[in-house]
């Protein structure tokens, strides 16, 4: 097979990579701190002796857990498969990293049960949570919810605790389940027994990925990703109690799902820079999806809009972005892309299409299939890579400049058929100095400091 751009970049270390982006990029860095961006990224990689991570010179990493290893609560092993992350302030300047565990019902460490904190007990998913001092050393990493199935992504609320979302739609029966799920938990880093392991359950039951929360109003925006077609939606949750404090959102509320006029796909828009008007949101007949998935419920003779893979989501500025990570028409969505950023502003009911990734012909191109993304110190975008070949973390300028800023070396492959595992749970301390991540195999969750501004 010949070297594609993505092997060849990570053979010569390469700064700055070369892609097609379209659109403006900007756009996407609303309420960033650095006006300009960064440009041209930090140079290129230095391999890394101890063979974990590769990260650009003046840049130092720390393993602040590994899978296997003991919980230092003493409750169990570190679960497998760290993925959606976030990060809070503590007292004294301690930082409160609540980590989300993608586990399904077999083949990895479950996250232990524990009185108190455990939904379902047939459940291996769930979120662990550390408390680290101002130097990244660990002080505490202990279970923070337990017995919940296939905890993805998520996202930070106002009041500083970490909404956790399952990524299943398995009923209790299904899989050796004792409940439902397929909903969103709160989670305290700081306090885990004051949120418990308590289903928001107006929030909706559906194959949840991220959120994002409007800071001014309370509205918690949440994206879908269905595996199959008919494809997920993009949603709005109207609290009861909007921006209540921790357990607010178990106030109940109501759930609605986006209509695009005209638009029943948004894989068709395919120019970056396209607007809709007069967005349109729907009540959900079912919420709790009794018998029928959200996706398939009927919402009137004009429908509903649908997207494939509506993964990262985050709110800037005065708006809402999504991320759509690819669509692809033999999968039955209308079109192909490499992935596209959505914008949706509130005040004027408008949905843009902000940038469209990835190349039109060389899906090998660093930046096709951006997955969890959030805003850099610099002023920029760092994104999760979920493909094949090498792993990296990829900064984007608002030039459209993309960088390598950080490549996965743990080869979970064969010395003639190296595998890496991918990123996910990128995110930022609340001082804006250290950015940490996770592999997701074999389980490592990492800080990153250096010169970020």
């Amino acid at each position: 097979m010949s070297a594609t751009r993505r092997q060849i970049l990570s053979r010569t270390g390469a700064s700055v990579a070369g892609i097609a982006f379209t659109g403006a990029l900007s756009e996407l860095f609303a309420g960033s701190a650095a006006a300009a961006g960064r440009r041209g990224g930090y140079g290129p990689l230095v391999p890394d002796p101890a063979g974990l991570l590769d990260l650009p010179a003046g840049f130092r990493y720390k393993v602040l857990s590994r899978q296997g290893e003991p919980l230092r609560s003493g409750e169990g092993l570190v679960p497998s498969n760290p993925d959606g992350m976030g990060a809070f302030a503590g007292r004294r300047g301690r930082v409160h990293l609540v980590r989300n565990h993608e586990n399904r019902v077999t083949g990895k460490i479950g996250v232990p049960t524990v009185p108190g904190l455990t939904y379902d007990p047939a459940g291996k998913g769930g979120c662990t949570a550390l408390e680290l001092d101002g130097r990244n050393n660990v002080l505490g990493e202990r279970v923070a919810i337990a017995g919940t199935a296939v905890n993805c992504a998520g996202g930070p609320t106002p009041w500083r605790t970490w909404l956790t979302c399952e990524e299943t739609e398995d009923k209790a029966g299904t899989n050796g389940y004792t409940k439902d799920h397929g909903f969103i938990f709160e989670v305290d880093g700081a306090d885990p027994h004051r949120t418990g392991a308590v289903p928001l359950t107006a929030m909706g039951r559906f194959q949840h990925e991220a959120i994002a929360i409007d800071p001014a109003s309370g509205i918690v925006y949440e994206t879908e990703d269905a595996f199959e077609r008919p494809f997920g939606l993009f949603y709005r949750f109207l609290p009861n109690r909007p921006l209540g404090g921790t357990g607010s959102l178990r106030a109940g509320g109501a759930l609605e799902a986006m209509r695009v006029p005209g638009v029943a796909d948004l894989s068709v828009v395919q120019e970056a820079g396209t607007r809709f008007e007069g967005v349109e949101w729907v009540p959900v007949p079912d919420p709790l999806a009794a018998e029928t998935p959200i996706r398939l419920q009927d919402f009137g003779p004009r429908g509903i809009t649908h997207a494939q893979k509506l993964e990262g989501c985050y709110w800037g500025g005065r708006a809402v972005y999504f991320v759509s990570s690819f669509a692809r028409v033999k999968d039955g969505s209308g079109a192909t892309h490499f992935g596209q950023v959505w914008k949706y502003e509130p005040h004027r009911r408008r949905l843009t299409l902000v940038v469209v990734f990835g190349p039109d012909t060389d899906i090998q191109l660093p930046g096709e299939s951006p997955d969890n993304i959030c805003l850099a110190p610099s002023g920029g975008l760092m994104v999760c890579e979920d493909g094949d070949g090498a792993q990296h973390v990829f900064g984007v300028s608002e030039r459209g400049e993309v960088y390598a800023l950080a490549r996965g070396r743990q080869n979970i492959g064969t010395t003639e058929a190296p595998e890496w595992g991918e990123f996910a749970g990128v995110t930022f301390s609340p001082d804006r100095e250290t950015m940490y991540v996770n592999c997701y195999t074999p389980g490592t969750t990492f800080a990153v400091t250096g010169p970020w501004c």
